[in-house]
């Protein structure tokens, strides 16, 4: 029997004032402080929250992969 790889996937969400770019470096930089063995990231959605007329912060949720030890 071969071996294979077994991954796994947890979602998370970040926000920033700044831009979704922001946002998604976050959500990374942060999951990876946590998680070993990260393969990629899917960003599922981006939203913002608005007051006044005006964008207060931009929202991403992701879901990270990171390979099981």
């Amino acid at each position: 029997m071969s071996e294979g790889r077994v991954a796994r996937v947890t979602e998370i969400i970040a926000g920033s004032p700044n831009s979704f770019d922001d946002a998604i470096n976050l959500a990374f930089d942060r999951a990876n402080k946590t998680l070993r063995n990260i393969t990629g990231m899917k960003v599922v959605d981006l939203t913002v929250m608005c007051d006044a007329g005006k964008i207060q912060e931009y929202r991403v949720r992701a879901e990270v992969i990171f390979i099981l030890e």
